[in-house]
C-alpha cells in the first residue's frame, strides 16, 4: 500500500493520508503544543495498548488539556487502522494537538477544539535484526527542556542530539545531566553490572518508557535483580552491558560507547536472555485472540 492509498483518521473521519489537511493556526503546528504516542503493533495486535493510552491521557493532563475520547473509542480507531495491516507489523502514530485559534498567541485558549490524528507505518524486520547485532553510541549532554517525562511533539532537542550521533556513525545518543545518565535521545537506559541490571528511576528527566517497564518485569521472572537508582557517568563507561529500549526499537544492545568496547564487544548473556523473553512476548501477542 503506498502513502496516496494509506488510509488515516483526522478529526473524526479516515481518509487517505494524501488528502489529510489541517490549519496553518494549529497550535501544533505554530508551538509544538501537543503530545503523541507511538504503538508497536504485531499480527494486527496493539502492544500494551492500554499502557499506552493512560500514557497519553497523562501527557494531556500534563499540558493542561483533557482526554479527547475514551478508551474504547480509541481502540476502535487502531482497530480501524490495523485492519487491512495485520499481515505486517506496524507502528501506530497519534497526535493529539490544542487545535487551532484565531489568530497566533501564546496565552492558552479558554476554549479549543483538538486536532486528532492517528496513522500506522510499517516496522521494518531487517532494521530490528540489524540493531540487535549491536549498535554504537555516544554520550552528549542533555539540552532538553525539564520535563522529559512528557511525550511532546516538542522534539527538537532530541532531533538535534540524535543528528550528532549520527554525525559521528553511532545510532543513539545517551543523554547526561550533571553527570548522571538519564535516557537516550530516543530511548530509555539500562546497563549490567555484576549481573545486576541497573535503570534509573522514573522522573521529570526522562520519559515513563512502556517497553522500560516490560523489560524489567521479563528481567525480574528470569530471577535477575533489577535496580532503579541513578547511573553516573563512570557506571555507565565501566558497565558490561548496556542497553537501549523503545516501543518500535525493542531491546538494543551497545557495543561501543565514545569508541570504546562495551564488555566483550558483542551482544551480552543478560541481553541474550531478556531478548529471547522479549521475543517470546510478542509471539504471545502474535497469536491472541
Amino acid at each position: 500500500m503506498n502513502n496516496a492509498e494509506q488510509q488515516v483518521y483526522l478529526n473524526g473521519q479516515f481518509i487517505n493520508l494524501s488528502d489529510a489537511r489541517i490549519s496553518v493556526l494549529d497550535r501544533g503546528f505554530l508551538f509544538a503544543d501537543g503530545v503523541y504516542e507511538v504503538i508497536p503493533a504485531y499480527a494486527g495486535k496493539a502492544f500494551r495498548l492500554q499502557q499506552h493510552l493512560d500514557r497519553l491521557n497523562s501527557s494531556l493532563a500534563e499540558i493542561r488539556m483533557h482526554p479527547v475520547m475514551d478508551d474504547p473509542q480509541w481502540k476502535k480507531i487502531i482497530g480501524q487502522l490495523l485492519h487491512t495491516r495485520s499481515d505486517t507489523d506496524q507502528a501506530i502514530y497519534i497526535q493529539v494537538t490544542r487545535g487551532a485559534s484565531d489568530s497566533r498567541d501564546h496565552q492558552l485558549p479558554e476554549q479549543y477544539q483538538p486536532t486528532i490524528f492517528a496513522m500506522c507505518q510499517s516496522i521494518v524486520p531487517e532494521s530490528l535484526q540489524k540493531l540487535a547485532k549491536g549498535i554504537k553510541a555516544i554520550t552528549l549532554d542533555d539540552i532538553r527542556w525539564d520535563w522529559c517525562h512528557i511525550k511532546s511533539v516538542a522534539l527538537l532537542g532530541n532531533i538535534l542530539l540524535k543528528q550528532e550521533a549520527s554525525d559521528q556513525d553511532c545510532t543513539e545518543a545517551i543523554l547526561l545531566r550533571e553527570g548522571y545518565a538519564t535516557e537516550g535521545s530516543a530511548s530509555n537506559l539500562f546497563i549490567v553490572k555484576n549481573n545486576q541490571l541497573i535503570t534509573p528511576p522514573k522522573s521529570h528527566h526522562l520519559l515513563p518508557g512502556i517497553t522500560r517497564d516490560l523489560v524489567i518485569e521479563l528481567a525480574k521472572k528470569e530471577g535477575i535483580t533489577c535496580l532503579e537508582e541513578e547511573i553516573s557517568e563512570r557506571q555507565l563507561t565501566q558497565a558490561d552491558e548496556i542497553w537501549l529500549t523503545s516501543s518500535t526499537r525493542e531491546v538494543m544492545p551497545v557495543i561501543e560507547l565514545n569508541r570504546q568496547t562495551v564488555g566483550e564487544g558483542k551482544p551480552g548473556e543478560l541481553w541474550q536472555k531478556v531478548s529471547n523473553c522479549y521475543t517470546a512476548y510478542k509471539n504471545q501477542l502474535r497469536l491472541a485472540q
